[in-house]
């Protein structure tokens, strides 16, 4: 192939990857921060002890995390259909980027959470703090660069689930990858999608540390 022939294949394919990872990722910083301070919060040490649904969370959340996306994108085909209306293309493939990748980042915003100087914590209580409060201005606040840290190795696995799911009928670059680098065995198409699929993860990793460090330092 030409580049005047790959050119808009490669263009059209990375705005669908693109637009495949943002909208999963915001999806999953609100699921998976909420997953995540539920999990701390309703702990037997946390604000608000519940067992019962400290329990229910978590097994939610293993359960999330030990089923291979692939396998996970293809159990959800009916459950997308009857949500979306069809089962391939970009829109279709973000419910299943969504549901596998919140419970990954439920964990890394538990940690995250975790993190936190219980001291702190015990200050903000003594001084007549409410439950929400110290959620929303301690926790949240005190473990905001590793929230984003967290959120930015989220972002860096949906651009490999993205690749997976274009190669199954969610189209973006895995779906080029599959009908001209596999299929087709062109090389030069193959070589330039994971040199775009590197530089895509580069750049998120960038902006991670770099939003990381800024939010760290205040």
């Amino acid at each position: 192939m030409t580049w005047d022939e790959m050119e808009p294949l490669l263009r059209q394919g990375t705005l669908e990857t693109l637009q495949m990872t943002f909208w999963s990722a915001l999806f999953t910083a609100v699921g998976g921060l909420l997953l995540g301070v539920v999990l701390v919060v309703t702990d037997r040490d946390g604000l608000l002890p519940l067992a019962p649904v400290n329990a229910v969370v978590g097994l939610i959340v293993n359960i999330g995390r030990a089923v291979p996306f692939i396998i996970l994108l293809m159990a959800l085909i009916p459950v997308t259909t009857a949500v979306v209306g069809t089962s391939i293309g970009t829109t279709a493939a973000i419910m299943p980027l969504t549901i596998a990748a919140i419970p990954f980042y439920a964990r890394l915003v538990e940690t995250s959470l975790r993190e936190v100087e219980p001291g702190t914590v015990a200050a903000a209580l003594a001084l007549g703090a409410s439950r929400v409060q110290i959620i929303g201005k301690v926790l949240l606040r005190e473990a905001r660069a590793g929230l984003i840290a967290g959120l930015t190795v989220t972002v860096i696995a949906l651009i490999g689930y993205s690749a997976m799911a274009g190669a199954i009928g969610g189209g973006g670059l895995g779906d080029l990858a599959k009908r001209y680098g596999y299929q087709r065995f062109e090389t030069g198409m193959m070589l330039i999608i994971v040199v775009l699929l590197v530089v895509l993860v580069a750049l998120v990793q960038m902006l991670g540390d770099w939003a990381a460090r800024r939010l760290g330092h205040r």
